[in-house]
């Protein structure tokens, strides 16, 4: 298993803002090195010794939640004239939902909340100038309203609070390769985790009805710099830290009548769990309502799922991750634990890969029937800036 894993490679793509910075090799190698951080310690939560990450009274708030067929927005094409196109797609199709940024890839939250907390925080930027007029909007033309939080990937919070970060041995708060470089914030501490759960809630508050967790890890290759690092942490790995805040946040959040849901790597119900991120597809999803693995074409090298170019072959590459995710949730959908798989899927054409296709139409609806022919009737567009595919039968 270790000599497939060490050859598989996933192609990047600038596009999908849940995965914009990782490399597979990284994130194979993350998988393989469980190694804990020298750190600073803090208590663990309490929980059941026997099985601390096992779901409590996990019920579906919204049993009769429709088939969710979605697609990204961003908080400036929500908040702006783009808002108009958008809804105009949901008349003419379909399309029934929309998933929109409320806490960003940089981690402002997009709207004035009212709540004090929040606002002394000093991470509002009013984006969607009018949050109600546009919850208004929405339903009336029944669009079902889902408000994606960017999690650990806070460079503004980290900015702000370095004591809730990852500090370098100089001193400063680490940040990634990109420019201007990403900041992440640290998955072992409450005051994190009460922080996101603070700004669902106002979601919530505000209409949404579904909270969509996404950057629900650790930064990647982190297991190569984890003892060089300041920060707080316990003894808990890393998957199991994760887990818990995505356990915490559904039981937080479940008596809202708000589902839960989390944005994952679609390569993780392929290969075994990434300890260096902290990501285990099978303790995040018995936690949540919805899981959406990214399955994007081209995101997959060459030779997976048996295809020469992944990103030229939609369907084979939307049917073999189906069959993975179905694979890897067999265990927790035996004890009554399977979430809704609702997977986002690839509405860009990557010309950055080499042997890339054009998505049009047809490429689109490829990958709608690959997961149709695997039981999977909800999906998830992604498109960076919002321009979707006309013409699409979903």
């Amino acid at each position: 298993m270790e000599i497939l894993l060490a050859s598989l490679a996933l192609i990047w793509g600038n596009v999908t803002a849940a995965n914009p910075d990782a490399s597979f090799e990284q994130l194979v190698q993350a998988s393989l090195d469980a190694k804990n951080a020298v750190a600073i310690v803090q208590p663990a939560p309490t929980n059941d010794p026997t099985d601390p990450l096992a779901p409590v009274n996990k019920l579906d708030p919204q049993k009769d939640a429709p088939k969710v067929k979605g697609i990204y927005a961003t908080a400036h094409s929500a908040g702006g004239s783009r808002l108009n196109t958008l809804v105009k797609l949901m008349d003419d199709t379909e399309l029934n939902a929309m998933v929109i940024d409320v806490k960003d890839d940089w981690g402002y939250i997009t709207w004035e909340t009212g709540n004090p907390e929040l606002d002394a925080m000093g991470t509002t930027q009013k984006i969607i100038g009018n949050m109600p007029g546009l919850m208004t909007t929405l339903n009336e033309h029944n669009i079902y309203p889902i408000a994606r939080i960017v999690v650990f990937k806070d460079t503004v919070l980290a900015k702000k609070k370095p004591e809730l970060s990852f500090v370098n041995p100089d001193g400063t708060v680490w940040g990634n390769g990109k420019n201007p470089p990403d900041s992440f914030v640290n998955p072992y501490n409450k005051e994190v985790w009460d922080y996101n759960i603070a700004v669902a809630k106002e979601a919530v508050k505000a209409g949404f009805k579904e909270i969509q967790f996404d950057y629900v890890r650790f930064p990647e290759g982190f297991e190569k710099r984890a003892d060089t690092l300041k920060y707080t942490k316990d003894d808990r790995p890393r998957i199991d830290a994760v887990a818990s805040f995505v356990k915490y946040a559904k039981e937080q959040l479940q008596p809202l009548g708000v589902r839960v849901s989390v944005d994952i790597f679609g390569y993780a119900a392929s290969v075994p769990a990434a300890e260096g991120i902290g990501q285990d597809f099978e303790k995040i999803s018995q936690n949540v309502d919805v899981i959406s693995p990214m399955i994007y074409p081209s995101h997959y090298s060459t030779g997976w799922f048996g295809a020469k170019v992944p990103d030229a072959a939609p369907y084979v590459t939307i049917n073999g991750a189906s069959k993975d995710t179905t694979k890897k949730l067999e265990a927790i959908d035996k004890k009554g634990w399977k979430p809704v798989v609702r997977p986002w899927i690839q509405d860009f054409t990557a010309s950055w890969v080499q042997g890339y296709i054009k998505y049009g139409p047809h490429e689109v609806q490829e990958q709608i029937r690959a997961l149709k022919d695997n039981g999977v009737d909800e999906f998830l567009l992604w498109n960076a800036n919002n321009n979707y595919t006309p013409n699409v039968s979903y």
